[in-house]
């Protein structure tokens, strides 16, 4: 376990001062001096955007949030030492359900938990150091914020990506409202861990399938700079597949019934048609049927309903079904495919119908088997693709007679497993013997030329629902007229604001408590002056942080939601630091949102997160921390118990940062130490300011200037624990230089001390700034740029080789350091201990890697 004893008093300039007192004169400092401001319009050096996702205000910082903010503000006060102008902007993400739920278990106005827990937060960030910009400071549940949230939504709406539509929706039951596809997780809430049902309501949606082909190709772009995980989650979350949609005709219904298939190939081997049971035309369907049937699918549909998406679609679950007594006609060869509602049919995928292969389709097969349905194999899994097409003897039904008793020992309703490889085409007609990319591309031309189909594209992701049945949130700025219709409010009437809490139940019942305030609800439309009421819903709080990022590049304009010219000069995001749970639902909409702004010529990128950093989980004893299991370890706690720059030295050196650090492991003791050792030696620097660096000690200048070179590329490659470990070997060397070295007055020794001060500043600011002072210099440490390393301290003289014998070390030889592997084999064979130790021996292999190792493997 980490220790948690008090934090001891650091020796520093001011040896009166505690590690506390230190922390509170620098953080006044830095406030009064508004030392990480980002500069302005005048400002000349380069620009570096460093952002960390932004929190939410549910309580106090925990471990996860000291973990992901140290971070960030590593990478920002990095860039301001490479001479950067740098903008590290902070805001809360405040608008939500755990304030609206908090405020109805305390009877209070959520707005109350929220703007109380932003300030212990805020207090909690000033404590820690993080070197943000506080003049930029947003809070989503502003109406000077969401302001322009109902502003992106009328332009969303202008250009026909905002649209209301009646639809099986995620309901939680807990919560009392919607949920988008990306909220349920293993089909439950992931807010509340509630079930998940399916609900048929009218909501507002976001067209994002409209960008989905450049969702998915332009993550090309960042490639390497987002985690290869990440980027891979992406693409299998849009999931994009390429086919044909198919026209089937069903008997006794007009119009055509749509169906996609990835394999419109196979559509010889459909023996039924499968419609999903929660869908309009299942519903349909069984109203025509007997009376049997639709009580059959009745009591079916109740049981669907209970199921989650992710049990629907799990293959080993038993397949179910009702038979809706009707049948599609299959547009290839015209045979009758009974119609079967089944629940591994989802009314979202595609078009909420497929017809079935079951010898081509486990899920089929599956189906076919439980129902004794007919399987037609329609592809010769083990006849060649490759190569000229064979000429067979075939049989009356096409099938190709010397695999006629192969395929008979493998038929997919004798052994259940389906064929799903690749082969030639059989009991296909004029398809027969072709491989399955010319048989795709053949039957799509014979779907187009009979007007019954057409190559179509198909996607896992679906449109983004944003109506959300609560009152903590974004007011949609729409109206409801008298007759009907729905119109948009004018911009001038930005914002429409939430109103006050007071007479309104927030309790969740299954429709917005907004609808309940008379006073709010009712007002006119513009346009004509008739009464009319407004949108009771609100929007998922996912529409909040899809564009923050922009808002920061202007903050308090009261014009627009940024000017071009900001997002031109700072954006997009070159660093964006935030956890992996954020892969899918925050980052996708983002990124869309960014694709909608390019195209209204707002903003000039197409991609906001030039570069992503996803950090681990700080876990305790294995575990995740959860209050529920007792095993939560508090921020604030441990920032009173060890002080801010141990804490930030214990976690930065814990672990790569990608990894997950027990906090276990962290040791508050060994950080203390270190800091207490660098503070030590800054204040026993003797030598004047502006001393001559190169009369000093050239092995300890050594170690500096090799730490020179090195460090920017272990934070360009966020080796955070990496650098502290090479800071802590500095400190021991600058240690031993002034113990038994040339001592404090050695020029060397305040170079390394200064170096250490500065590249500290990174980790452990409130030490490096008093190492900074107690050196001689004026504050602040932060704004100090980097010194280049001297390239002939990079050039070592000579090194040390190890000569081995069968692995063992039997010699060591100081040689030049640009020795060759020839000139270093002939330096070993010839040393007097190798030779005695090679006496009677047979060298079998001499394995040289000049200048560091001789290693002679021998016998006898």
């Amino acid at each position: 376990m980490s220790e948690h004893a008090s934090f001891p008093v650091t020796e520093s300039a001011d040896e009166s001062l505690s590690a506390h007192e230190l922390q509170a004169k620098w953080q006044k400092y830095w406030a009064e001096n508004e030392t990480f401001l980002a500069g302005g319009e005048d400002d000349t050096r380069p620009r570096k955007y460093v952002l960390a996702m932004f929190p939410y205000p549910s309580g106090d910082l925990h471990m996860g949030h000291a973990e992901n903010y140290l971070y960030s503000d590593v990478v920002a006060r990095f860039w301001r030492h490479r001479g950067h102008n740098v903008l590290n902007p902070i805001g809360w993400d405040s608008f939500g359900l755990p304030a609206e739920n908090a405020a109805i278990r305390r009877g209070a106005d959520p707005r109350e938990w929220t703007y109380q827990n932003i300030a212990q937060q805020k207090a909690a960030f000033q404590q820690y150091g993080v070197s943000f910009d506080w003049s930029r400071v947003l809070h989503t549940s502003d109406p000077e914020y969401y302001r322009w949230n109902q502003w992106l939504f009328l332009k969303m709406y202008e250009r026909g990506l905002a649209y209301r539509k009646k639809s099986p929706v995620n309901w939680c039951p807990n919560d009392q409202t919607v949920l988008a596809n990306e909220q349920v997780v293993d089909g439950r809430c992931e807010r509340c861990g509630a079930e998940v049902v399916k609900k048929k309501l009218t909501q507002w949606y976001f067209k994002i399938t409209d960008y989905a082909d450049r969702l998915l190709d332009d993550l090309n772009q960042l490639e390497g700079f987002w985690p290869h995980k990440v980027l891979q989650m992406q693409r299998n979350w849009i999931g994009r597949s390429v086919g044909a949609d198919v026209d089937f005709t069903i008997e006794g219904r007009d119009g055509a019934v749509t169906v996609f298939s990835t394999r419109p190939d196979t559509l010889h081997g459909a023996t039924f048609f499968v419609v999903a049971p929660d869908s309009d035309l299942a519903a349909e369907l069984a109203a025509d049927a007997p009376e049997e049937v639709r009580a059959r699918f009745t009591d079916y549909l109740t049981q669907v309903q209970k199921t989650s998406e992710i049990d629907r679609q799990s293959t080993d679950r038993p397949k179910t079904g009702v038979f809706l007594e009707r049948y599609a006609i299959n547009p290839v060869n015209g045979e009758r495919l009974p119609i079967w509602a089944a629940d591994y049919v989802l009314a979202d995928y595609g078009h909420g119908a497929v017809m079935a292969v079951p010898a081509h389709d486990q899920r089929d097969l599956d189906f076919a088997r439980a129902f004794d349905l007919p399987v037609k194999v329609v592809v010769d899994t083990t006849a060649p693709i490759t190569g000229a097409m064979p000429v067979v003897e075939v049989d009356a039904d096409g099938v190709p007679i010397d695999a006629a008793a192969t395929l008979e020992e493998q038929h997919p309703a004798q052994t259940g497993v389906a064929l799903v490889g690749d082969g030639r085409m059989i009991n296909s007609g004029e398809l027969n013997g072709l491989s399955k990319r010319t048989a795709i591309a053949r039957t799509i031309e014979k779907l187009e030329a009979a007007g019954t189909g057409r190559a179509a594209k198909n996607y896992r992701l679906r449109d983004w629902l944003i109506s959300r049945q609560r009152f903590w949130g974004t007011p949609i700025p729409m109206l409801h007229t008298q007759d009907g219709g729905i119109v948009p409010v004018s911009e001038e009437q930005l914002p429409v604001r939430l109103p006050s809490v007071e007479g309104l139940d927030l309790s969740p019942k299954g429709t917005s408590p907004l609808g309940a305030a008379e006073s709010w609800v009712r007002t006119v439309d513009p346009t004509t002056g008739e009464p009319a009421l407004r949108d009771p819903d609100t929007m998922d709080t996912f529409v909040d942080s899809s564009w923050y990022f922009l808002r920061f590049l202007s903050p308090g304009n009261e014009e627009a939601a940024f000017t071009p010219e900001d997002a031109r000069r700072w954006a997009p995001v070159d660093s964006y630091i935030g956890g992996v749970e954020h892969a899918i639902l925050h980052l996708l909409y983002a990124r869309f949102l960014t694709k909608v702004l390019f195209d209204m010529g707002l903003v000039d990128f197409t991609e906001p997160f030039s570069s992503l950093i996803n950090q681990g989980m700080v876990i305790l004893n294995g575990q995740k921390m959860s209050k529920s299991k007792g095993n939560l370890v508090l921020f604030q706690q441990e920032l009173e118990a060890h002080g801010a720059d141990a804490l930030r030295v214990g976690l930065a050196f814990a672990g790569p940062v990608e990894d997950d650090k027990d906090w276990a492991d962290v040791s508050m003791t060994g950080a203390q130490k270190f800091l207490s050792r660098a503070l030590r030696i800054a204040r026993e620097v003797q030598s004047p300011v502006g001393a001559p660096f190169a009369q000093g000690d050239v092995t300890l200048r050594r170690v500096t200037h090799r730490l020179l070179a090195d460090a920017p590329g272990l934070v360009e490659h966020t080796k955070f624990n990496v650098l502290v470990a090479r800071l802590m070997d500095l400190v021991n060397s600058t240690r031993k230089a002034i113990d038994v070295g040339a001592g404090a007055a050695d020029p060397a020794v305040r170079e390394a001390a200064e170096t250490v001060a500065v590249m500290l500043d990174l980790i452990a600011p409130h030490t490096a700034e008093e190492m900074w002072e107690a050196l001689g210099h004026e504050p602040s440490v932060g704004l100090v740029v980097w010194r280049q390393p001297e390239a002939d301290m990079l050039v070592e003289d000579t090194v040390t080789t190890a000569v081995q014998i069968n692995g063992k070390v039997r010699s060591t030889l100081e040689v030049p350091a640009r020795i060759s592997d020839t000139e270093l084999e002939a330096l070993a064979r010839a040393d007097e201990k190798v030779q005695r130790a090679l006496e009677g021996k047979e060298i079998v292999r001499v394995i040289v890697r000049a200048p560091k190792i001789v290693n002679f493997a021998v016998k006898g």
